[in-house]
């Protein structure tokens, strides 16, 4: 029997999350990339700052990317852009794994994973202005108006990445939900600290490839909107 008094000891849950919980099965490539690839890159989460420099031996732009999924455009950029490390941070077991394999088929040597809420990561593990670019890439729309308060880009959560921005570096969100494209522009628009050096909404950046399942929404005649802002 639980006593009732323990929850009365138990931090409150922060309301900020980066991820949604779902379910998904490995592949045994996926399996074999985690046992094999994961011990040299994929980083374990700690509450303490971490020095990146050292585990990608070389000091370089450093770019991290909250919630990769299956991590295809991760790896692609990473791959055209080797002068940068990269961090992805995703908390679903399937999409690390699939990751880890493109990294060990690609050959890549600038990228790093850590299997873990951004939320936690960005504020324990990265110090401040230590960051060259942030990616967040189709996050979750919450398309329910009751669940908008649930979506990543809100205030507070932007001025957490722009503590860790150095200055000229840059934030880069992407959706193919209009709603949350204006809420985003909305939000990151009202932060001092950011400049938004287009008028709106960016041009699509060439670092971006398109994903299959962008390339089948353009076809269809869905939009996806692009929104770079940068540090003051």
């Amino acid at each position: 029997m639980t006593d009732s008094n323990d929850s009365a000891d138990r931090p409150e849950r922060r309301s900020i999350r980066s991820f949604v919980v779902r379910a998904g099965r490995m592949g045994p490539g996926q399996t074999r990339a985690l046992a094999e690839l994961g011990p040299h890159f994929a980083l374990p989460y700690a509450p303490v700052p971490f020095d990146f420099a050292t585990s990608f031996g070389r000091l370089a732009p450093l770019v991290l990317e909250i919630g990769f999924g299956m991590g295809d455009a991760t790896a692609t950029i990473a791959q055209a852009l080797p002068g940068t490390d990269f961090i992805g941070v995703e908390v679903h077991t399937p999409g690390v794994g699939a990751l880890l394999k493109q990294i060990g088929e690609r050959g890549l040597t600038n990228l790093r994973l850590i299997q873990h809420d951004a939320v936690d990561v960005l504020e324990q593990m990265v110090g401040p202005a230590a960051l060259a670019g942030v990616h967040v890439f189709f996050p979750d729309p919450w398309h329910k108006l009751k669940h908008n308060k649930r979506r990543l880009i809100q205030p507070a959560f932007v001025q957490l990445l722009v503590s860790r921005l150095a200055p000229g570096g840059y934030l880069h969100c992407a959706t193919d939900w209009r709603p949350y494209a204006e809420q985003m522009l909305e939000v990151l628009s009202a932060e001092p600290a950011l400049r938004n050096p287009f008028d709106g909404y960016a041009p699509k950046p060439d670092y971006r490839p398109l994903t299959k399942f962008e390339n089948r929404g353009l076809k269809l005649g869905h939009g996806v909107w692009d929104l770079v802002f940068v540090k003051r």
